[in-house]
């Protein structure tokens, strides 16, 4: 359940936080000398949904993840976290952050580190429940500057998580975790998504976003370019295609059929590229009854994701 507090919301707080929100952002931009890093991002992310962050390196995510955390200040725009100015909502507890840059304190246990996190927070988790929650319970005794990489990003979690956040913002936060550590911080995430917390996180990962996440959005040279669920993103990039045995069907019949935009021949059968795969079935079956061995694919999230950022960078 997302806490209340005594804060006056923002700039964009002012229409009663846009029905709740648990981020706003609207007409986001931040400049760096010559560098334009965000233009004009728009976004809304409701209470309860995990959403991920996509883009190449330079599209503007970690820049937009800092300015939603109240680390820097947009030059134009506005950001609210539940109606509240950012560093507010950080304040009160209400956002929890797992960023990729900063080093663990040293000469400190990895208990004695969570439980000064702890301690710093309006609300807080037991330490005990933190650590658990990170898989760090067995490690909780070592000193930090002698944990492993994927152990400290473990800790880092169990930081964000101390505070019992309502917005938890992750950058980045598998790096370094070899695929059981990976698939049990999923499993952690999951776990705190379902009693309605909101989760925002940047991944270079493209199958953790099409796995984990409600809503992708895919960034590119500052701005927004594609929003939406995973399979939605790939039907609107890559459509679906249609591979079959179409007997004595030639390219161009095919081609000239309803949702169908290119056709390729591959062996025994013919391969068709459709804008609108339902339509195209159809249509293949009324003209051709003979056709069989009917396979329909879509693309997967990383050649929506390539051809999204092509198409951006030859727009620029």
């Amino acid at each position: 359940m997302t806490r209340t507090s005594p804060i006056t919301p923002g700039a964009a707080g002012t229409q009663e936080a846009r029905a709740g929100a648990a981020v706003d952002i609207s007409d986001l931009h931040r400049s760096f000398g010559e560098v334009r890093a965000v233009r004009g991002v728009d976004l809304r992310i409701a209470p309860g949904e995990v959403v991920a962050f996509l883009g190449p390196n330079g599209a503007g995510k970690s820049t937009t993840i800092d300015m939603i955390l109240g680390l820097t200040r947009p030059d134009r725009g506005s950001v609210t976290l539940f109606g509240a100015e950012p560093t507010l909502a950080v304040r009160t507890g209400q956002v929890g952050a797992m960023l990729q840059s900063g080093a663990l304190l040293p000469d400190l246990s990895v208990r004695e580190l969570v439980s000064l996190f702890a301690a710093l927070q309006p609300h807080p988790l037991a330490v005990d429940e933190a650590l658990e929650r990170a898989g760090i319970s067995d490690i909780a005794g070592q000193r930090t500057q002698n944990l492993s990489g994927g152990q400290s990003q473990r800790v880092r979690f169990a930081l964000a998580v101390v505070a019992d956040p309502d917005l938890l913002v992750l950058d980045e936060p598998t790096v370094a975790m070899d695929v059981e550590v990976r698939q049990a911080f999923w499993a952690s995430i999951r776990q705190f998504a379902a009693s309605g917390r909101t989760v925002l996180f940047a991944t270079h990962y493209l199958q953790e976003a099409d796995d984990f996440a409600d809503r992708i959005v895919v960034m590119a040279k500052g701005s927004v370019v594609a929003d939406g669920t995973g399979a939605s993103i790939k039907e609107r990039v890559s459509g679906r295609r249609l591979t079959a045995v179409i007997p004595d069907a030639t390219g161009e019949q095919l081609t000239a059929l309803p949702g169908v935009t290119t056709v390729e021949q591959v062996g025994s059968r013919m391969s068709l590229q459709c804008s609108d795969s339902d339509t195209a079935l159809r249509a293949v079956l009324t003209q051709f009854p003979q056709i069989h061995e009917i396979e329909i694919h879509q693309a997967n999230l990383e050649e929506a994701f390539l051809r999204l950022v092509a198409t951006e960078g030859a727009a620029s």
